[in-house]
C-alpha cells in the first residue's frame, strides 16, 4: 500500500504521524543544541551593550547560532505543514505553538543583539524552553511503533 496513493487509510495517517513524531525529535535535539550554543555565547562571547549592538555574524559561535535559529523555523514550519498531514488537532495545536515560541525566541534574539537587555535574553531562554515543551509533547502525544493503532 502506498501512503501516496491512499490517503485516507490508516496505515497512511500512522505513517504520517511517525513522520511529524520524528521530525519532533529532530526539532527537539536542534533546539537543546541551540539553548547550549546561546548559553555558551552568553557566558563567553561579547555582549551586546545599550550602547553598542553586536552583529549577528561578529564570532563564529554567534553565527552558528543564527543560523540554526533560522533552521529551527524552518523545521517548525515544515512540522507544522507535516501535522496538517496527518489530521491530528492536538498535534497540529503543539505544532503550531513551537513554530510561535520559536519566532518569539529568534525576535527576542535579535532584541538582545541590538542592546543586550537582560529581559531580551530570558525572552529567548523562555521561548526556548516552550518550543522544547511543545516538541516533547508531540513524543508524548504520538503513538510509536506496534502501538499505532
Amino acid at each position: 500500500m502506498s501512503t501516496l496513493t491512499e490517503p485516507g487509510t490508516g496505515s497512511a495517517l500512522a505513517t504520517r504521524l511517525e513522520r511529524v513524531r520524528m521530525a519532533s525529535f529532530g526539532a527537539l535535539t536542534m533546539l537543546v543544541l541551540q539553548f547550549v550554543i546561546g548559553t555558551a555565547y552568553n557566558l563567553y562571547g561579547t555582549a551586546p551593550t545599550a550602547k553598542k549592538s553586536v552583529g549577528l555574524f561578529s564570532s563564529p559561535l554567534l553565527a552558528i547560532h543564527v543560523i540554526l535559529g533560522i533552521l529551527l523555523v524552518i523545521v517548525a514550519a515544515v512540522l507544522v505543514f507535516r501535522a496538517v498531514q496527518a489530521k491530528s488537532g492536538a498535534v497540529l495545536a503543539t505544532s503550531i505553538a513551537g513554530l510561535v515560541a520559536i519566532l518569539a525566541a529568534g525576535g527576542a534574539g535579535s532584541s538582545f543583539a541590538q542592546d543586550g537587555a537582560d529581559g531580551a535574553s530570558l525572552g529567548m531562554a523562555i521561548a526556548t524552553a516552550v518550543a522544547m515543551l511543545c516538541y516533547a509533547a508531540n513524543l508524548v502525544i504520538i503513538p510509536h511503533g506496534k502501538r499505532q493503532g
